[in-house]
């Protein structure tokens, strides 16, 4: 499967962004994650969203202010991120995986397909 992230922008803190990951493949088959990796620093989970009926996941500084919901029909899985903050500044990369365990589903080595990248910059 392909995976098309878009979305990003540069928005001013409080601020909310709405990203947009397009699949080639059936997203209902696949546990969806999202990640984020800021200058200098590790790729770190943000959000997942099991396969259907699986269940959504967050990372605690984001828990409230993020939300990631998939359209089925459109094969296209989002996270809408409300009352931004600098800190939230990243490349935004989503993935997905067809094997994706509750208990891995916040590693990145857990799924086998992966996006371009969009980029969020949140200014202070």
């Amino acid at each position: 499967v392909q995976l098309q992230a878009f979305g990003g922008g540069l928005v001013q803190a409080g601020g909310s962004l709405r990203l947009s990951c397009a699949a080639s493949g059936r997203t209902a088959m696949y546990a969806v994650g999202w990640f984020r990796q800021a200058p200098g620093k590790e790729r770190e989970f943000v959000a997942a969203s099991g396969r259907s009926g699986g269940g959504t996941t967050y990372r605690d500084s984001v828990r409230g202010r993020f939300t990631i919901s998939r359209d089925n029909a459109k094969n296209t899985v989002y996270l809408q991120m409300n009352s931004l903050k600098p800190e939230d500044t990243a490349v935004y990369y989503c993935a997905a995986g067809n094997r994706v365990i509750l208990s891995s589903i916040m590693n990145p080595s857990a799924y086998s397909y992966w996006g371009q990248g969009t980029l969020v910059t949140v200014s202070s």
